[in-house]
């Protein structure tokens, strides 16, 4: 392997720098700073909504597009906070004194250690546990979590947001006399134009205007516009806020407040901060109080953000995209991060959408996106402190009402309605417990259910008589394995199976079954021991080499095998004790046997389908 592959291998954002032309250049500016004109006013709203400083927000809006330039391998994923993972960060955020950053940068580089973890193990698998239900569930449950988390500074409300949906439901209640009508109104507003200007882009113009040039000037106008929504938004809003706070003596709206101005300091997280307890005290927590205070987030954040990751470059990149790899970039974002004062980070869907939309290339998109958050840190941050409350709050409910999918229960109830359970446990749960409990039982629900369905494995029960009349009873599991809970369900179907037929020959349809664990054939040895001392023998059909060989070797056995048809018609003619049972209860399946050469449909094929 020559150095150049091995530089490829470690960092594959070289490949996009090799044959980078002016073209591609031209494109991901363009792209990156669309995503910029995004990120800034949303990094701003997901820094608060965490609890945090406003600036803490644009700090995790640029290590990430960095990293992943270097470490990624899709060119649409743009790396930076999210509301899901703000919130999941808000719950360690409101202890006072300076603690919520320190908490906030360590669950960040833990995050990162995490990931990094998942990635060397090849762990990516994990998230293969959480089914569409239960995700559905979940980010429908934080979507209205976070959605009610911002009506405070919708209505006007002081005091922090919170994560806790029912605590948060009563503040706002018990305080709706103290609502204040300038940042309502300007709320209501802001959410109604960021609907508006996120429909503007469905607007087609096509044969409404004759020139094209001009339809294409209007088309990119109406597309910039719609797309920079957020920033519009928020610009207007500021430079409304400014100029009104500047002429009254008191100010309608509460503003965002100062914002610090520069970079950050490239510095290690904190291992230990300062805390107030619900007297006031100051007590100060150690490394091993704070990984106490951060409990399962440390496990369940990762898999959140790893989840959302794979999924974008899933649906941006295809298949051909390896989770490892993600994983690395992922993981280096958070770890990085964590050094400039970041938060946790993840990619966000909104802003890949943006970033596709907008025709990037390379992920190079993500490095021009960087350098506009840190010009807007050393040049825009002072007059940020003019921005409203209301108007980040408004920015957040306008993203995130699209998280609840409505859409998704209806074929889920045709379909499957089992698997509306564990989304609606997950949903319920997340809203009364928290998120974390709500995602763990969902995702338990559905392992429960899987065991079930392995523990008691659907049999197909059928009497059949051969050509000569001979009756035998055919059991056909319907899944591809037989594991230790499955084996007394099984042994109890067969006995039924003889109780509801009488007494005949038991086959066993062995072509679906493709493992046995030890104490299934175990199980499989006693079956056919009790079911000598009756007389009825068992049989095997189409068993794979595989299994037959851990039967023997589990139980000392040999279990007669039947590979074909006739071998069935030879071994049943040889057992005359059998009396036919021409009344056969339901269900039953009649058929003829014949010879294979004999050019008619065998047993066999009509046992796949086609009985009568």
């Amino acid at each position: 392997m020559t150095l150049r592959d091995w530089g490829y291998r470690l960092l594959p954002g070289l490949k996009w720098l090799h044959g980078y032309t002016g073209q591609d250049a031209v494109a991901d500016l363009i792209a990156g700073v669309t995503v910029g004109l995004t990120v800034l006013p949303q990094g701003l709203a997901y820094a608060t909504l965490a609890g945090l400083e406003p600036q803490y927000g644009l700090y995790s809006a640029f290590v990430g597009g960095i990293v992943y330039a270097m470490l990624g391998s899709c060119r649409q994923v743009t790396i930076g906070p999210t509301a899901l993972l703000a919130l999941m960060t808000s719950r360690h955020t409101g202890s006072g004194l300076g603690s919520g950053p320190a908490y906030a940068i360590l669950l960040c580089l833990i995050s990162g250690v995490v990931e990094l973890g998942m990635a060397v193990l090849k762990l990516g698998a994990l998230v293969d546990l959480i089914s569409l239900p239960v995700t559905v569930g979940f980010t429908s449950a934080t979507a209205v979590i976070i959605g009610t988390s911002q009506l405070k500074g919708l209505l006007g409300l002081r005091g922090g947001s919170g994560s806790d949906f029912i605590h948060t439901m009563r503040s706002v209640f018990g305080n709706l006399h103290q609502v204040r009508k300038g940042d309502f109104t300007l709320g209501l507003v802001s959410i109604t134009v960021l609907l508006l200007l996120r429909k503007l882009k469905d607007v087609k113009l096509d044969g409404r205007i004759r020139s094209l040039r001009t339809q294409q000037l209007i088309s990119g106008s109406i597309w910039v516009i719609a797309t920079g929504r957020n920033a519009l938004v928020v610009l207007v809003t500021s430079v409304l806020a400014y100029s009104t706070c500047e002429q009254m003596a008191s100010c309608p709206y509460i503003l965002t407040g100062k914002v610090k101005s520069g970079l950050p300091n490239v510095s290690m997280p904190k291992f230990e901060t300062t805390i107030l307890d619900r007297n006031g005290t100051e007590i100060k927590q150690n490394f091993e109080q704070m990984l106490s205070e951060l409990g399962p987030s440390m496990i369940i954040l990762p898999i959140i953000a790893v989840l959302g990751n794979v999924a974008i470059s899933k649906a941006f990149g295809g298949a051909g995209l390896s989770p490892t790899r993600e994983l690395v970039a992922l993981s280096m974002s958070n770890i990085c991060g964590a050094f400039c004062s970041s938060m946790p980070v993840t990619g966000s869907f909104s802003r890949s959408a943006v970033n596709h939309a907008s025709g990037v290339r390379t992920p190079l998109g993500g490095c021009y996106t960087s350098v506009l958050v840190l010009l807007a840190l050393g040049l825009l941050a002072p007059y940020f402190q003019y921005i409203p409350k209301a108007a980040l709050s408004a920015v957040i409910i306008s993203a995130v009402i699209f998280m609840i999918e409505f859409e998704v229960i209806r074929p889920l109830w045709r379909c499957s309605r089992r698997e509306l359970l564990p989304g609606a446990i997950t949903f319920v749960m997340s809203l009364a417990v928290g998120v974390e409990i709500g995602l763990l039982l969902g995702v338990s629900a559905d392992v429960a259910f899987l065991v079930y369905r392995a523990a008691r494995p659907v049999l197909s029960v059928s009497k059949l008589q051969t050509s000569n009349g001979i009756n035998y009873i055919l059991i056909r599991p319907k899944h591809s394995s037989l594991y230790f809970p499955a084996i007394e369900w099984v042994r109890s179907g067969i006995s039924k199976a003889l109780t509801t037929h009488g007494t005949a020959p038991v086959v066993l349809d062995c072509a679906h079954v493709h493992d046995f664990d030890f104490t299934a054939a175990r199980g499989m040895g006693s079956l056919q021991k009790e079911l000598a001392k009756a007389n009825v023998p068992l049989f095997l059909m189409s068993a794979h080499k595989d299994i037959g060989v851990i039967l023997k070797e589990s139980t000392n056995i040999d279990f007669p095998t039947i590979d074909c048809p006739d071998d069935l018609e030879f071994l049943l003619e040889q057992t005359p004790d059998y009396v036919l049972h021409l009344q056969i209860a339901a269900p039953l399946v009649q058929s003829h046997l014949v010879r294979c050469d004999a050019g008619e449909p065998t047993e066999l094929s009509k046992l796949n389908g086609k009985t009568t």
